[in-house]
């Protein structure tokens, strides 16, 4: 059937199953921890979140499809469909540009399991209802056209290209691959670049008629919103569409491909240019609904936590390797659990598999402790929590726990992970973490096998009949973001040292709180010479203090159920989430990081070598080779300087030369709250009793060395083109930067930013990502946007795309040609009213994000502005016309003067090319 056919049946038919939906409505179905459940007429399953503490609504639609559904000749299908829904329907012709305007965030994603789409919006308005009745409206009536499979195949194919340049992506398709013989889990959701290319459309097609169906689906609405008028809504749009009469054809069949017993271990070899050695050891496990699973992923955490794992005591502590992990895929059906190594350039391959080996086989010999597995659910379960504690992180964990088989499945882990104990530990090390269970090896005839039973995964139906989990969250209450109502709210006070700080209580679901503290340090004439030291003593607070080893600070933010990071160079940056109850004992902690750090010398050993073997991946990677190049070319400061960029050569030697005793010295001189250092925090706490805390914690912290901010001058420097050689590098990528004097007080700025955004911004639709990437298929990732200095004169015109090696000179021409056709034509009045409500949106989105709002307002306390800057920002941005823009556009944006960085494997592409022609 045509779409065109198809829409009208549909319509048709919609308008007889609203008519029988009206009398019946979305049936109850259960009900956790402020959870519902709903089912329509046609099968589809709905949760209802509602969370009034966030002005945003988050519409999420998962398909129970994904890679593993593909038949052969189909590999990557699911995922490339989920790109083609983006391209329209017969009546929604850019939905990528309506999300823009409305100020969303969006996105697309594909596992073996499911299809996920969710988009987040301001919650006013009709945004709930556009983006209910445009996901019922792609669920059946998206065109999947031939043209426009054409152009985004080549886009995926870019991705796929994105995902060849990872050696370690690389080398957890093979080992996936070699553990399981028969089972879709072994094959890559990105599919193979055979598949991408030569699909007909029709396969694609009846896919999408197969699978994008009402009885194969799942809506999450979460966030602020009414649940009566909500559900109304659900049943008009998505309720509208009949069910599907299944046939032979497009029935769909439970998976029921399992792979044998593994009758004995594995070893697969990849080898390529570029990049560090790295081990990876993969052992089959039970699904996630087995009981058996908890203990698993605990085992995980016990094996590749760092310090406290098994395998950074064996692998990191003797420099065998720069860092470990290990992780469990969550999968409904028998699933892995993988350990890996990353080594130094020169680490010993042989030493280093020898003494990984050992750590796994003496699980059974030195069995996991209950300290230890303590930890590892205090990690685990810390981590949910805060997931919970997020509509819209919960809202998306929803989906992916429904694909193994039903979202309280969330909960029932969660349940299951409190409960494990270090016997259940030891149990499960000893099922499955078994020589003749792993990938990592050859085959060699045995007498007595040993072999893993993996037991099938249980009925869901079971396990969850009467569930209802732990009493509903408290949603917070309901604010609106506006500059206007942060203002009515906001604190401000200073500290005995200068410390500026603002406070913005307010109720938060799950009595979150979020913080931001930036502290800037020294002067330009101090900070002259010291190379790698300042970025790395932020690095290492948290690796022993005076009173706590590295292990007992990992332990105690666990304890709290925190997130606390840090990091930064000359400002130092840290980024605290807790929830009420244990926000002064973090504080606490964060003081006694920030003031009593030893620096210990097996943690500066550690650091350096994690650091080179970062180093050295970079030195391989198209983005970070363009990406430095384009710095030192058009930033040329001394090499003593700060701010200089150093090669990968200069960095090394710098890494080299840190030693405990320079950054103890660092520490003392420059470290300390004063004139200069912004605390902003937002979220549910007593702001008398915070205040009182951080002036306790930090009033009297304060630095030898007092802060002075270092000037940043505009350079005027003549363009440059440069060509970087990277092999066997499959993606490719251009950076290119035009300086300019330019400052957010210009007038001319306000108009900029939104040329900024009409030409590289929003949700893959501006003037490049419609050029490069939708019309053209040149590439995964495009864009480019105006910046400008808040103090300094000093800003950019900035573009980027990621490509292949072979598309160089077409990407160029038509870069070239879409930014002189943007300076010589300039953009309409309609695409500028469009960009503003966009962009407004975005921004009011931001303010909605407690994290994002803590940082604006520190960062305000330090440029001396409060929100009622951004509210005559947004007016300016609101009275600019299209004559404004195409105005300051033609005045600054000079396409002859952008320099351009290119990185990728060049040599190859042009050996391919000539071979071609021959």
């Amino acid at each position: 059937m045509e779409p065109g056919v198809r829409l009208v049946v549909a319509v048709l038919l919609c308008i007889a199953a609203t008519a029988l939906s009206a009398q019946d409505g979305p049936e109850f179905v259960t009900e956790v921890e402020g959870i519902s459940e709903y089912r329509l007429d046609n099968g589809m399953k709905v949760l209802l979140m509602p969370d009034r503490s966030r002005p945003t609504v988050t519409v999420n639609v998962t398909y129970f499809v994904g890679s593993k559904h593909e038949g052969y000749g189909e590999s990557g299908m699911a995922h490339l469909l989920e790109h083609m829904v983006f391209m329209g329907t017969p009546t929604r012709s850019d939905i990528k540009k309506q999300i823009t305007e409305r100020g969303g965030r969006a996105n697309g994603t594909t596992w073996w399991e499911r299809t996920n789409y969710f988009q987040t919006l301001p919650s006013g308005g009709d945004n709930l209802e556009w983006a209910l009745e445009m996901e019922a409206d792609r669920m059946v009536n998206s065109l999947i056209a031939a043209e426009d499979l054409e152009s985004e195949m080549t886009v995926v194919r870019n991705e796929f290209e994105i995902g060849e340049n990872s050696p370690f992506r690389v080398l957890m398709q093979r080992v996936m691959a070699t553990a399981y013989e028969w089972h879709a889990y072994g094959r890559s959701t990105i599919g193979a670049r055979a598949d991408l290319e030569n699909v007909p459309v029709e396969r694609l097609q009846a896919f999408y008629r197969t699978f994008y169906q009402p009885d194969n689906a799942m809506l999450v609405v979460s966030g602020d919103f009414d649940v009566e008028s909500t559900l109304a809504l659900i049943d008009e749009t998505f309720g509208a569409i009949p069910a599907p009469e299944r046939g032979i054809d497009d029935r769909l069949w439970g998976t029921y491909t399992r792979d044998p017993v593994q009758d004995g271990p594995r070893q697969v070899t990849v080898r390529r240019v570029g990049g560090t050695p790295t081990l990876m050891v993969a052992y089959r496990v039970p699904s996630a609904l087995h009981d058996d699973f908890a203990a698993v992923e605990a085992l995980s955490f016990i094996l590749g936590d760092s310090p406290s794992g098994r395998l950074h005591e064996a692998l990191v502590e003797p420099g065998l390797a720069s860092s470990v992990g290990a992780f469990a895929f969550r999968l409904p059906e028998p699933s892995l659990l993988i350990a890996f190594a990353n080594l130094p350039a020169d680490g010993d391959v042989d030493a280093a598999r020898e003494a990984m080996l050992a750590a796994l086989d003496g699980l059974l010999d030195t069995p996991p402790t209950e300290e230890e597995t303590k930890r590892a659910v205090a990690a685990l379960t810390s981590a949910m929590e805060r997931t919970l504690n997020d509509s819209t992180r919960v809202g998306i964990g929803l989906s992916e726990w429904a694909a193994t088989g039903d979202w309280r499945m969330l909960f029932l882990h969660r349940d299951r992970l409190e409960g494990v104990a270090a016997g259940d530990v030891e149990g499960a090390a000893g099922r499955y973490v078994r020589r003749d269970n792993r990938t990592l090896g050859v085959y060699v005839p045995d007498d007595d096998p040993q072999r893993a039973e993996i037991a099938p995964e249980p009925d869901v139906e079971e396990l969850l009949a009467g569930y209802t989990g732990r009493e509903s969250r408290d949603s917070g209450e309901e604010f609106v973001a506006t500059p206007e109502n942060i203002e009515s709210r906001v604190q401000r006070f200073t500290l005995s040292n200068g410390a500026e700080v603002a406070l913005l209580p307010k109720d938060t679901r799950g009595d979150r709180v979020h913080g931001i503290i930036a502290m800037r340090v020294g002067n330009l004439e101090a900070l002259t010479g010291l190379d790698a030291v300042p970025g790395t003593v932020p690095s290492l607070l948290d690796r022993g203090t005076d009173s706590m080893t590295r292990q007992q600070i990992a332990d105690r933010i666990d304890e709290l159920q925190a997130g606390l990071a840090v990091g930064g160079s000359n400002v130092v940056t840290a980024s605290l989430e807790v929830e009420r109850e244990n926000l002064m004992a973090l504080i606490d902690l964060l003081a006694d990081l920030a003031r009593n750090p030893t620096f210990p010398d097996e943690e500066v050993a550690e650091y350096k070598r994690q650091a080179l073997t970062g180093l050295e991946a970079q030195r391989d990677d198209p983005g970070a080779v363009a990406m430095r190049s384009i710095n030192r070319a058009l930033n040329p400061h001394p090499a003593d300087h700060p701010d200089y960029t150093p090669t990968f050569d200069e960095t090394a030697e710098r890494y080299e030369a840190l030693t405990p005793e320079a950054l103890r010295d660092y520490h003392a001189r420059f470290f300390g709250f004063g004139p200069g250092t912004s605390i902003a925090f937002v979220g549910d706490f007593e702001a008398d009793e915070l205040r009182e805390k951080l002036e306790s914690a930090f009033g009297d912290f304060e630095p030898a060395v007092p802060f002075e901010r270092i000037d940043d001058e505009f350079v005027d420097v003549d363009p440059v083109r440069l060509v970087r050689q990277v092999d066997d590098k499959a993606n490719a990528m251009l950076i290119g930067v035009q300086p300019l004097p330019l400052r957010d007080d210009d007038p001319d700025w306000p108009a900029l930013e939104l040329a900024g955004h009409m030409i590289g911004g929003g949700f893959l639709s501006s003037r490049l990502g419609d050029r490069i990437r939708n019309e053209e298929g040149l590439s995964y990732a495009v864009g480019g946007r105006f910046s400008a200095g808040a103090i300094d004169r000093k800003g950019s015109f900035f573009a980027y795309a990621m490509f292949a090696p072979e598309n160089r000179e077409r990407l160029e021409e038509v870069l070239q040609d879409e930014l002189v056709r943007i300076v010589s034509d300039g953009f309409t009045a309609e695409e500028l009213e469009s960009a503003k409500t966009g962009y407004l949106r975005q921004l009011e989105l931001a303010r909605s994000e407690d994290r994002q709002l803590a940082g604006r307002l520190s960062n305000g306390l330090y440029l001396d502005r409060d929100m009622y800057f951004d509210a005559a920002h947004e007016e300016a941005l609101r009275a600019v016309t299209v004559d404004e823009v195409n105005a300051a556009v033609a005045e600054w944006l000079d396409p002859e003067r952008i320099s351009r960085a290119l990185a990728g494997d060049f040599e190859a592409a042009e050996e391919d090319a000539a071979a071609a022609e021959e």
